[in-house]
């Protein structure tokens, strides 16, 4: 593998006596002692956060995702070892790396708070989740002056869950804002999934070692006609990441919904053992038989049986495929456009048709009996409120009321004809639910008490 990808952006780092750890594990290590991987604690994930002690956080969910991603490198490793020993590091610590950074971008209050700051920056180049987990490991995060974390390049193209920015994928369907943010509807409101114009130089920088080609290539996109346009690739190294997400959201987050009582029995065997037994698959259809039983035992080892059972069968079931290869016909020519030079880009860890089909029904069961659920719905809808209400207020004047990091950036950025709305944006991005709403008391609420540190 090309030493480009070991290269951090920021050449002059600290040399630590006797340090002998791979670029990989520095990074994770850099990642577990981050502020924005700590706050993950008390941002929601699919429960509200603070509504329980046993929901799972994405501070969880990120330890459960990096924990598959290592199950999914061991399969890997069995399966394709000749391969692998040219593809991966010698230790897991980069997938683990790239799993436990991959929601720390995510704003206060999950997918209404993202869909809030996407609205109010609407004019000033947009709001995304996984485009600020990029800014704030590449930029923000103080482990340098201006670099973020200055993790190596390798971690950062992991990170590049889709590499094209905000601006290249955006298909408005309004031509103007609304009146009331009460009257936000969050369905329209949607960001296009992508990176920051504002963080282009970043960006250029970790896909510098690609060809003209490979790059182009890696960073096309679907147009749809419709709803905003999406990117067609992602890099193995994210690609092991994405499904691991899935794995625990799918299977994890399912869990939390079954030992809460969110989710009963009968719509469980309705809309997914009854799809399930529908594939194709002899042991999915086997371990059907006892899954309901166990899931919704009060037994609760039956339960973590039963859910290390799916976890294992999704997991074994990896597989490593050569885009290249996987776009060919029969007599060898290609029968699409997909001729990746670059390996990092050319394969991709991914699920048989069947297994994927298995993961999506879970999936879809989470979000139409969990997320979908009208309490859940109403607190995102008041967490949607809450964050822009918050840049409104702090955008009326900035240089008074954000704290005084926040202030000498939003300055420096007016100084240099840069993005000032950003420095707001990032600085509510970072906030965890309980901050957000604290903060939003203190600014609205009479005798509301102050006594927290607002820097």
């Amino acid at each position: 593998m090309s030493e480009f990808w070991h290269e951090r952006h920021l050449k002059k780092v600290s040399k630590r006596q006797q340090d002998h750890r791979d670029p990989f594990q520095r990074d994770r290590a850099r990642i577990l002692h981050s502020a924005a991987f700590r706050r993950l604690q008390s941002k929601t994930q699919v429960m509200g956060s603070g509504q329980s002690d046993f929901y799972r956080t994405r501070l969880t969910h990120s330890l459960e995702a990096a924990q598959i991603g290592s199950g999914i490198t061991a399969q890997l490793r069995c399966k394709f070892p000749e391969l692998c020993q040219k593809l991966f590091p010698a230790t897991d610590s980069l997938v683990e790396a790239i799993c436990l950074a991959h929601d720390i971008g995510h704003p206060p209050f999950g997918h209404g708070g993202e869909v809030a700051l996407h609205y109010m920056m609407r004019e000033h180049g947009g709001f995304e989740g996984n485009g600020q987990t990029f800014r704030i490991v590449a930029r923000l995060e103080p482990f340098s002056e201006s670099h973020g974390m200055n993790l190596s390049r390798r971690t950062l193209l992991g990170l590049l869950k889709y590499p094209q920015t905000l601006d290249q994928l955006s298909n408005p369907t309004h031509t103007k804002s609304i009146t009331n943010f009460r009257q936000l509807k969050a369905s329209e409101w949607h960001p296009p999934k992508g990176l920051y114009l504002d963080d282009k130089d970043i960006i250029d920088w970790v896909l510098e070692p690609l060809s003209a080609s490979d790059k182009a290539l890696f960073q096309s996109i679907n147009s749809q006609k419709n709803n905003h346009h999406k990117t067609r690739f992602k890099s193995l190294d994210c690609s092991m990441m994405e499904l691991a997400d899935d794995i625990a959201y799918g299977i994890h987050d399912l869990e939390d919904a079954i030992v809460t009582g969110v989710v009963n029995q009968h719509d469980f065997n309705a809309h997914v053992i009854e799809k399930l037994l529908v594939l194709d698959d002899a042991w999915l259809s086997k371990y059907c038989e006892s899954l309901t039983s166990k899931l919704f035992s009060e037994e609760h080892y039956l339960q973590k049986d039963a859910i290390g059972g799916l976890v294992n069968y999704l997991i074994t079931a990896v597989e490593l495929t050569d885009l290249n290869d996987d776009n060919r016909t029969k007599n060898g020519k290609l029968a699409s456009d997909v001729t990746f030079e670059e390996p990092l880009l050319q394969y991709n860890a991914t699920l048989p048709k069947v297994t994927m089909q298995a993961l999506k029904i879970f999936k879809d069961f989470v979000y139409n009996f969990v997320i979908k659920q009208t309490n859940i719905q109403r607190l995102e809808y008041r967490g949607r409120q809450i964050v822009m209400e918050l840049f409104e207020a702090l955008s009326s004047d900035p240089l008074r009321l954000l704290p005084s990091n926040s202030a000498r950036r939003w300055q420096h950025a007016i100084d240099h004809n840069e993005n000032a709305y950003r420095v707001i944006a990032d600085y509510i991005a970072g906030m965890t639910d309980d901050y957000a709403t604290r903060l939003y008391q203190t600014l609205f609420t009479p005798n509301t008490s102050t006594n927290y540190h607002l820097s």
